[in-house]
């Protein structure tokens, strides 16, 4: 199966130059966690997350509205293509901790996005045939949710 047979390209988008309030907008009117921040011909430059929002505007202690999205963004960003299979788009997951991946074109423009959401509710077609490896999911979702190791007393005295 591929990423295309199962992300949403009807992704919503924010321009790097808008407020964090409008991000928040968006995401509370479209039901989403995630932003891709597009440039020029929605080229995606980063990504922008409910908890990021909420966190960078605690930290500047002002007003979203007057934050810019590429203050707080996340400019790393880990992407999948629509004729990628979905094995790989859930390695990348996995490796990065990351429930969500912008979809891109080769030009690096945003095409839609997949959701551990879509790939779990995508797992089986219409004759209850599993389409999507269930280990494969299973695997990708304890990854995302594993702490990290806690840092040794000798560690943190090193950083």
């Amino acid at each position: 199966m591929k990423v295309k047979d199962v992300m949403n390209p009807d992704a919503k988008a924010v321009w790097i130059t808008e407020s964090l309030a409008d991000a928040a907008k968006s995401m509370w009117d479209n039901d989403c966690g995630i932003l891709p921040i597009i440039i020029d011909d929605r080229k995606v430059v980063g990504v922008i997350t409910d908890r990021d929002i909420c966190i960078g505007t605690a930290i500047k202690d002002s007003k979203p509205s007057g934050i810019s999205v590429e203050e707080v963004m996340s400019g790393k960003v880990y992407a999948a293509t629509p004729d990628e299979d979905i094995e790989q788009a859930l390695q990348t997951m996995r490796e990065h901790k990351v429930r969500r991946l912008p979809v891109v074109n080769p030009e690096g423009e945003l095409a839609g996005i997949l959701s551990m959401n879509d790939i779990v509710l995508n797992t089986k077609d219409s004759k209850g045939k599993a389409q999507i490896n269930y280990a494969d999911v299973v695997e990708t979702y304890q990854a995302i949710c594993e702490h990290p190791a806690p840092m040794t007393a000798a560690a943190k005295a090193a950083t």
